[in-house]
């Protein structure tokens, strides 16, 4: 019996010392994959490929075990938002039904550069729009905590395929909290770096200026090799960030103590559900009591970062979302006359109703009579919340914050109402908005028996030091 592995380096260790071979992990993994086909967390499992791949491997550590890569032994699920050359990649949508993609995202081909084995790709909401995986064209993602509850969204299959031990690692994409969220609700580590710090070639488009591929794994220690190896510059996407990429997985060494800020209307907020709100105070009693600052800071605008978060997210959504026609590839409608039918037929019967409705907002917030009203106000919110954010930060190294309003709720509760959806990423989206690092880490179990997650931030590049005080945290926090 092969024990559940919650690092890279404990698995790399075992084949070392002979106990396992490559082909015997993939073959683990497979084996939960199809153990927990119930809970549809991928949409392609790349079986035969991944064998394949594992068998190389094996023989190339045979040879030599210093030419293999550092992600020996990863086996890696990523979002279905996410290229992989000469496999489909449709964004949990019918209107990408059967469309291969031409080339990899970069994170991918740094991934595969260091020998990290691809086991298959994850449901997700459609084109990423959703925080509960329930806007899927291939049906809901199910918690494996609790199966009759969502995992959160948008990176739901991602999280998903942590937590129920099918893969090591998971690669999600965080638009506004869809790899924190979907972590913390299912009782993982998910992060997302500066906004730029990972090249979003390769990665659908949602809302370009916020987007941003996310790491999900059981361990720290692994989500700062992963982000040192695909993180930094990249020609083919002219936002990412220049410079060197820091030796995340060096710098783990937590050099104490800090201030931690934390908004009082956050932890005191209307929305949050009190056994969450218990685990907040518990946090910073305990943080207090290991010797950092904790304090709470001024906040204003909490209640408006969701309005401007939705009129910026589905004003970029609806242009991004213009090359899907029906025309060039993926679905294309078979009951058409004419081309202005084919266009709007192909789009109707393509795209699933969130996104129709994100698409109409956000078409809506740049006409003509209603772009100054919506639009360029929204872009002020934006600026307001970025300059009150870098003052935390001038002041305090990082900001604590619930990951969820609530722990993971039923299936089907928020699809009825779509605001109660928007409003459960109201603790996440400010990293996006602001473009800042991001980690929800798991801190123990609700009353329910759910997992509960909480959150840091952190300032623009400053994943080192989050990454080394997330790992302090997560190995010293009594749960």
């Amino acid at each position: 019996m092969i024990p559940r592995f919650s690092t890279l380096s404990q698995l790399q260790q075992a084949i070392q010392n002979g106990e396992i071979t490559l082909v015997e992990v993939v073959d683990y993994y497979l084996e939960k994959i199809y153990e927990n086909q119930a809970l549809n967390i991928y949409v392609e499992v790349f079986a035969e490929e991944a064998l394949a791949k594992a068998a190389e491997l094996e023989q190339k550590y045979r040879e030599n075990p210093a030419q293999v890569g550092r992600l020996f032994g990863a086996v890696v699920s990523i979002k279905d938002v996410i290229c992989y050359e000469g496999h489909t990649v449709t964004g949990g949508s019918k209107i990408l039904e059967g469309f291969q993609s031409l080339f990899s995202a970069t994170a991918v081909e740094r991934l595969l550069a260091e020998d990290a084995i691809i086991i298959g790709r994850t449901n997700c909401d459609e084109f990423a729009m959703g925080s509960t995986n329930e806007t899927s064209y291939y049906g809901p993602v199910r918690n494996a905590a609790d199966p009759t509850k969502v995992p959160g969204g948008s990176s739901g299959g991602s999280a998903v395929s942590v937590q129920a031990d099918t893969c090591l690692l998971a690669l999600g994409s965080d638009t506004g909290g869809s790899v924190r969220q979907p972590a913390a609700l299912c009782g993982v580590i998910g992060m997302k770096p500066t906004y730029g710090r990972i090249s979003r070639h390769g990665l659908l488009a949602y809302g370009s200026s916020f987007d941003q591929i996310g790491i999900l794994a059981n361990s720290v220690e692994d989500i700062a090799l992963t982000l040192e190896i695909i993180a930094g510059k990249d020609d083919f996407d002219g936002t990412t960030t220049q410079g060197e990429v820091p030796a995340y997985s060096q710098l783990l060494d937590f050099k104490g103590p800090v201030k931690v800020a934390y908004f009082d209307t956050a932890v005191n907020h209307p929305s949050i559900d009190p056994g969450i709100q218990a685990h907040c105070l518990r946090m910073i009693e305990w943080l207090k009591s290991q010797g950092h600052t904790v304090e709470p800071v001024q906040f204003d605008y909490l209640d408006y970062i969701i309005p401007a978060y939705y009129v910026l997210t589905t004003a970029e959504a609806s242009s991004n979302l213009s090359r899907y026609d029906g025309i060039r590839f993926g679905y294309r409608s078979p009951n058409t006359k004419s081309l202005e039918e084919t266009y709007k037929k192909s789009r109707s019967e393509g795209f699933g109703t969130e996104v129709k409705r994100r698409i109409m907002l956000g078409a809506f917030v740049l006409s003509s009579g209603y772009y100054d009203a919506y639009y360029t106000k929204a872009q002020k919110v934006r600026r307001l919340i970025a300059e009150q954010t870098d003052a935390i930060f001038a002041s305090y190294d990082f900001l604590l914050m619930p990951a969820a309003p609530t722990p993971a709720w039923n299936l089907g509760e928020s699809l009825e109402d779509p605001v109660a959806m928007y409003l459960a990423d109201i603790f996440t989206v400010q990293a996006n908005m602001v473009g800042i690092p991001g980690i929800a880490f798991p801190v123990g179990t609700h009353e329910s028996g759910l997992p509960v997650g909480l959150q840091l931030m952190a300032g623009k590049l400053k994943e080192a030091e989050l990454l080394a005080f997330s790992k302090q945290i997560v190995q010293t926090y009594p749960k």
